[in-house]
């Protein structure tokens, strides 16, 4: 039997040692990243090749996020968001960071979009209500208090310019962007990891989800929406959804109330009207491109009601939504947009 050339043989191995070496590189693990911001924790899974390093990203990513906490914590009297709340004169500039400019042109777009369902001047009444930084739950105030907090609520006395500078026309106006800045947080991460050159990846804050490209399996990601029930654990999935390119943000009020003479108080409070809603919703989810405008939707929707909230969405491009309602007997109704069941099939 001829035996092949020696030079072709060695050829030939190395050929095979290489594509081995690339098929193992190429082969998929799961990094991790986690830690605390904004109140919260934080979670980030990211499907590479194995062997590659990314410890460095865990770095980045802490880094980013007391950046943007710098910027929007309310709890940190130098944060630039306190800065212009304890501004004490109308119509007093202050020019703020990208960060925040961002958020608040979202900010403005929601206030418009929703009618003031959404309004990032709210804190007065929810801390009047005692569900604020100092929960004092249990009390419902008089119409003649809810009156005279309303009068320093509304989105629209915050004033924007083309410098990336802020305002307000009423002096006494705060801003509280909490219903919105965890979304943020979310995509600035995934813009940083994707910046790195890294397509499959999920970023979780505070359960404010995004989504890019797919697991170590080929698969979209699969995240869970928690069941709307005091009563479940907090790890109890009501649906799951399977995500690519988008995020997935939820808001509900079924922890977070007291009842008094029979009367169900929740701490998602109307705006416009200054009391808790009382629309039976118990838990919104929103399906949107960012994250930052589905963690201000979902808190909108939870506001607007079924009826009002799925008119809003089906106008919207790429945004999909799940809206549970607990009707008079305790059953759970689902609500849900045009485009909302082919996530749950994928």
């Amino acid at each position: 039997m001829m035996k092949g050339h020696p030079h072709r043989r060695i050829a030939w191995l190395a050929a095979m040692a290489a594509a081995f070496l690339l098929t193992a590189c190429g082969m998929k693990t799961t990094d991790r990243f986690a830690g605390r911001t904004m109140g919260t924790t934080y979670h980030v899974q990211l499907a590479v090749s194995r062997f590659e390093r990314t410890a460095y990203l865990a770095e980045r990513i802490e880094a980013r996020l007391i950046e943007i906490n710098r910027s929007m914590s309310t709890y940190l009297p130098d944060s630039e968001i306190s800065r212009f709340n304890a501004m004490g004169a109308a119509h007093e500039r202050i020019c703020v960071s990208r960060d925040f400019f961002q958020v608040m042109t979202v900010a403005a777009n929601l206030f418009r979009l929703t009618a003031g369902a959404w309004d990032g001047t709210v804190a007065p009444l929810v801390n009047l209500w005692g569900f604020g930084v100092t929960p004092q739950k249990g009390t419902v105030p008089t119409a003649e208090q809810i009156d005279r907090v309303l009068e320093r609520v509304g989105f629209d006395r915050i004033l924007k310019d083309p410098g990336g500078c802020l305002s307000k026309s009423m002096p006494n106006v705060t801003l509280d962007l909490a219903s919105i800045a965890k979304g943020y947080g979310v995509d600035a991460v995934a813009d940083l990891i994707r910046a790195e050159g890294y397509n499959d990846f999920l970023v979780e804050i505070g359960g404010e989800v995004f989504a890019s490209g797919h697991r170590t399996d080929g698969k979209p990601w699969r995240v869970g929406i928690n069941h709307p029930d005091p009563s479940a654990p907090a790890n109890q999935v009501y649906r799951a959804v399977s995500l690519t390119g988008k995020a997935l943000a939820t808001s509900g009020d079924y922890r977070n109330f007291f009842i008094q003479n029979d009367v169900r108080y929740s701490h998602l409070i109307d705006p416009r009207s200054g009391y808790p809603v009382q629309n039976g919703v118990v838990s919104a989810s929103v399906i949107a491109p960012t994250c930052t405008l589905a963690d201000g939707l979902a808190t909108a929707l939870a506001v607007m009601g079924p009826e009002s909230g799925l008119a809003l969405v089906n106008a919207l491009d790429g945004v999909d939504c799940l809206i549970v309602v607990r009707d008079a007997q305790g059953r759970l109704i689902d609500y849900v947009s045009g485009g909302f069941r082919p996530y749950e099939t994928q």
